[in-house]
């Protein structure tokens, strides 16, 4: 199952190559300071992509992120020297009386700091680096969809929860950001062939058995070992990967979410060593996917079967 991948997250470059319009409301909504609403997991390369926006509403989704970012540079401080002096407390204990809660508190804390810090920095750079295109289950993600005909850039988490789903799905279900193929007329009938979008990426990630990623198999007595591979086409281009989503609303408000097809896996993958991927899609179908008839399910199969050609390399994540 593809649990992470680099988007493409550059909304000029989306509008221009992709013909899509910015659904401005959406991001609005999304950034929006609810009363008792958490900061939406974002990628820091979605929040940048409105720097420099010029139009009003632009602009009021700039101090929206703004406002979000200001206030978790606020906690993130306060974390930094609460966990501060609980390490100089630590380390004091320990120079007195060397014990096992000492050094454990010690390295929490630490460890604590270490990440509190690298948020922190990460806030503050102007950069961007690969790692800020980067999506996770829970993250949200510019998803390419259609409205009356037009395609239309939307925010949307990346797990999916259904309509007709509780919120505690998203728990009890955790693999809903990928949707097999083979599920696609079960679980997922009241997505498959009615709403379909896609999301741009440039590279993707997977969890490998080591043992199935060397071609061998395991010693006796080995434990399976597990590495995360990077996936990139070659030569490096931008995927347009098949996509379900769902809007979704309940007592905990509204929710635009979305899941990534998946289907056998291609040769690259399958010699690494795992057995699901991702669906790219021909750029070509991509308004016919994007407006999917529901009388017509394999008309839609056959997007999936004439899959964009793609020769991958894999290397090591760090």
């Amino acid at each position: 199952m593809c649990y992470s991948a680099q988007i493409r997250a550059d909304y000029t470059k989306l509008v221009r190559e992709y013909g899509a319009m910015m659904s401005l409301d959406e991001f609005a909504q999304l950034y929006a300071h609810d009363a008792g609403k958490q900061r939406p997991k974002t990628p820091k390369a979605m929040d940048d992509g409105f720097a420099g926006a010029r139009t009003a509403q632009g602009q009021d989704i700039v101090a929206k992120i703004q406002q979000w970012h200001a206030e978790e540079m606020q906690t993130l401080d306060q974390e930094i020297r609460l966990q501060s002096a609980r390490l100089t407390a630590a380390e004091a204990a320990l120079a007195a009386r060397p014990t096992q809660k000492a050094r454990n508190e010690a390295r929490i804390a630490g460890n604590r700091v270490e990440r509190a810090q690298a948020r922190l920095d990460d806030l503050r750079r102007s950069g961007l680096l690969p790692r800020d295109s980067r999506i996770f289950p829970g993250v949200y993600a510019p998803v390419i969809v259609s409205e009356h005909g037009q395609r239309v850039i939307k925010p949307m988490r990346y797990q999916c929860r259904l309509p007709d789903k509780p919120a505690r799905n998203d728990t009890l279900y955790p693999g809903t950001y990928n949707a097999r193929r083979d599920s696609l007329e079960s679980y997922w009938k009241s997505a498959f062939g009615h709403r379909h979008g896609a999301v741009v990426v440039q590279s993707f990630y997977e969890h490998v058995p080591r043992h199935a990623l060397e071609q061998r198999a395991l010693a006796p007595g080995e434990k399976p070992g597990n590495v995360v591979l990077e996936f990139r086409p070659q030569p490096p281009r931008d995927l347009l990967i098949a996509c379900l989503w769902s809007e979704w609303e309940g007592p905990e408000g509204r929710l635009l979410s979305f899941a990534a097809i998946t289907d056998e896996p291609p040769r690259d993958v399958a010699a690494a060593g795992h057995d699901r991927c991702i669906v790219p899609i021909r750029p070509e179908y991509l308004d016919a996917w994007l407006n999917p008839d529901p009388q017509d399910l394999a008309a839609l199969y056959r997007i999936l079967d004439d899959r964009e050609p793609v020769d991958l390399a894999h290397t090591e994540a760090a």
